[in-house]
């Protein structure tokens, strides 16, 4: 359970921000440099029970890409055998919606340095391939500075989701803002329909209300389809020509964001924001991820062992793993490798693997806790080590092998050949510490 004053590493997490259908988010503070942050905690249980695994995934390694100052940034991804853990910027000012909510509509001055910011961040996403694909005012937070963050990736699309025709096919995102091509689910282009919910959020912003709304699904797509929509005339020319090239239902006609850019009312005032580059070449590099295993506590009490996730749980399904076990005891010699096969067919294979080279294998608690030479064996040596399973998630499992006395070279042997058999990925990294 994770409770207020618990210790997560460097972090200290304090009150609960918001919760949802799988986790809490809650605020911590960085005990080193007193900074603030906001912890969104994932039960992995609620993750498997509503099969959110991949969207989960998706939101972890499509931030990891992201540094841009109207994105929300996800700083560092911890993870231990109940929880993960993502360490994100801590956004003060709440959601857009409830700004619209509270005022009614925002003038267009205002409007404009939002919708600015927000066409900025989608530039910015477009070109690093990533289709955000549910965009809404609820996934558009506020900083302390009035500036938008764009939050909630987890329906997010990147070029590997593309199909042949070099399309995206999955229907989803919120009805109100959704694209018309993306609802004839016949294909569609993920920029142009980031696009077009961006304009239904300009018609927000500057109205206060939605500009296709039904309470019968069937008309208000009917509506979409047809880009059937009034524009209050109490907006600019300017505004009112924008919102028109955006909600063109046709998306082989609709404006581009590069279109936008140089729209006259666009260009009003506008600053384009400056992505952090710098900071993302740091963030990016492996050695920004080797976390020091740090320790969940509360008080003196140790709860469990982090890990960092950002390789685990990274979107490639053939999952680079090295530097990720940073902190091992030498004198356990472990070694392990990730494997797709279930645990109970990974324990049978590693069993016949094993007695084929001529070695026992006694079995105790459905674990595989000691391997050692056979009588007459021509085996080349003797070993005694134990071999353990961890799931990771549904379709991905860890195999723990340790080493209690034997060849060191014979044991490493036989572990390359267990990982090239059952690993995740053909001759993969092995992850060891070596006395």
């Amino acid at each position: 359970m994770v409770r207020e004053g618990m210790r997560l590493g460097k972090y200290e997490l304090g009150r609960t921000l918001g919760e949802g259908n799988f986790g809490k988010v809650k605020y911590a503070r960085d005990v080193e440099s007193g900074r603030p942050f906001a912890v969104k905690i994932l039960e992995k249980k609620r993750i498997l029970a509503l099969k959110i695994d991949e969207q989960i995934k998706r939101e972890i390694g499509t931030l990891k890409l992201l540094k841009h100052p109207n994105v929300v940034r996800l700083y560092e991804v911890l993870a231990s055998k109940t929880n993960i853990y993502m360490v994100l910027e801590y956004v003060t000012g709440g959601e857009l919606f409830d700004k619209i909510a509270s005022k009614g509509r925002l003038s267009e001055a205002e409007g404009r340095k939002l919708f600015q910011q927000l066409i900025d961040a989608i530039s910015y996403c477009h070109d690093k391939g990533v289709f955000h694909r549910d965009l809404k005012p609820e996934n558009l937070l506020i900083d302390a500075k009035g500036n938008i963050k764009i939050s909630d990736f987890g329906l997010s699309a990147v070029p590997q989701h593309l199909g042949n025709d070099g399309l995206l096919h999955t229907t989803c995102g919120s009805p109100n803002y959704v694209a018309p091509e993306v609802l004839a689910n016949r294909g569609y282009n993920g920029a142009m329909s980031d696009v077009w919910s961006c304009g239904v959020i300009l018609y927000v912003i500057l109205t206060g209300y939605l500009p296709f709304d039904d309470r019968n699904l069937a008309v208000l797509y009917q509506k979409i389809f047809k880009g059937d929509t009034q524009i209050p005339r109490c907006l600019s020319p300017s505004a009112k020509n924008l919102i028109r090239r955006i909600l063109d239902p046709n998306p082989k006609t609709r404006i581009t964001v590069a279109g936008i850019k140089e729209d006259k009312w666009f260009k009003q005032d506008y600053t384009p924001a400056i992505p952090d580059e710098e900071e993302e070449e740091t963030f990016v590099d492996d050695e920004a991820f080797s976390i020091q295993e740090p320790t969940e506590t509360v008080g003196s009490e140790n709860v469990t062992t982090l890990i960092n996730a950002f390789q685990l749980i990274g979107m490639s399904s053939c999952l680079d793993l090295s530097g990720f076990f940073e902190k091992e005891d030498v004198s356990e010699r472990k070694i392990r490798f990730t494997s797709t096969y279930a645990p109970k067919d990974l324990l049978e294979k590693i069993e016949d693997i094993v007695t084929e080279m001529g070695y026992q294998v006694q079995k105790k608690n459905g674990k595989l806790r000691v391997m050692q030479q056979c009588k007459g064996s021509t085996s080349p040596g003797s070993l005694l080590i134990a071999a353990e399973v961890f799931e990771i998630s549904s379709s991905l499992y860890v195999v723990e092998l340790r080493k209690s006395h034997g060849d060191s070279l014979v044991y490493r042997q036989l572990c390359a050949k267990l990982s090239n058999d059952l690993g995740a990925c053909k001759n993969q990294q092995l992850l060891t510490t070596e006395a």
